[in-house]
């Protein structure tokens, strides 16, 4: 048994409005949760033994709007790192908060119980410089880091095993003008779903959603979310009986196209196949333990 958890930025149960597309029943991947109603703040929960569907609080009782920085160290340890930093901080890592990613990771987390944990993204070589030089990283690829897990360059996204942040690979061609060959959604759903037969944990960071919000461009939102849309359906059609497909985000932000800003809105939370260890989940330091409890039911 293996777990698959898809970390999406910037995507909150908001209300149904011309301004969210989430809301849009079209979105077939978000639909399968919510029987057909694409994600809005007017669906109420579901649960059963095999597929979930709870709005999560990413707040965390913390005054002001919540930031990537803070809320993806507290939903990748389970622990609240705003509260530790006295606010929401972000997009990179808060000083004091790192020891969250450092330390007491999701990744560490699995590998303390016996399991293999991995990240399928990908990142080219100026992702590598600068993060370098700036000694700056990202809240996954320092808990990667951190806890020994090599970051996938260009030569194992050529090898069929690792995925680029939109997917697609479009922009490695096109704005890095890297020779990566186009791929479809479907096919990096396959990818993703081949590392499951490898690693006990898979992790995918799914960004762009973050960068439409901010933009407040709806067609540019659309098109990021129908990639995403195609990929989650593969994955959700052809999940192996057993494996746990989880989904979750760190704050809201694109179901509003009326604001740049991140939002207070709730966080999505879906699961699909085990879904006994999440069915409490209040807030988004509940995942990365109902996943830890995933991980262990399966070796009953």
């Amino acid at each position: 048994m293996s777990v698959l958890f898809i970390f999406i930025d910037g995507v909150g149960v908001g209300q149904k409005s011309e301004f969210n597309p989430l809301s849009n029943r079209s979105l077939k991947s978000f639909s399968y949760f919510t029987e057909g109603e694409g994600l809005h703040s007017g669906i109420q929960p579901s649960f059963n033994s095999d597929k979930l569907y709870l709005p999560i609080d990413a707040n965390l009782d913390v005054e002001g709007l919540p930031q990537s920085g803070t809320g993806q160290a507290s939903l990748f340890s389970g622990k609240n790192a705003s509260k530790i930093a006295g606010k929401h901080f972000g997009p990179f890592p808060y000083s004091k908060t790192k020891f969250l990613l450092k330390e007491k990771s999701l990744f560490q987390k699995a590998q303390h119980e016996g399991f293999k944990p991995h990240f399928l993204n990908a990142y080219p070589d100026i992702f590598f410089q600068k993060s370098k030089k700036r000694n700056r990283w990202t809240c996954t690829t320092l808990m990667a880091k951190s806890a020994g897990i090599k970051l996938n360059g260009l030569e194992v996204l050529l090898d069929n095993k690792a995925l680029t942040a939109e997917i697609i690979q479009d922009a490695w061609r096109n704005s890095l003008n890297l020779d990566v060959p186009k791929i479809t959604p479907e096919d990096g759903a396959q990818r993703a779903l081949n590392s499951l037969m490898e690693y006990d944990l898979v992790l995918y960071e799914y960004y762009l959603t973050d960068k439409a919000g901010h933009e407040m461009d709806s067609e540019k939102a659309n098109k990021v979310l129908g990639v995403l849309d195609r990929f989650l359906v593969e994955i959700i059609e052809n999940l192996k009986d057993g494996d746990t497909l989880v989904i979750s985000s760190d704050h809201g932000n694109i179901e509003d196209l009326s604001t740049k800003t991140h939002t207070l809105n709730a966080v999505p939370l879906f699961v699909k196949g085990d879904t006994y260890a999440f069915k409490n989940a209040a807030s988004i330091l509940d995942v990365t333990p109902g996943i830890i409890e995933t991980l262990k039911r399966g070796c009953k």
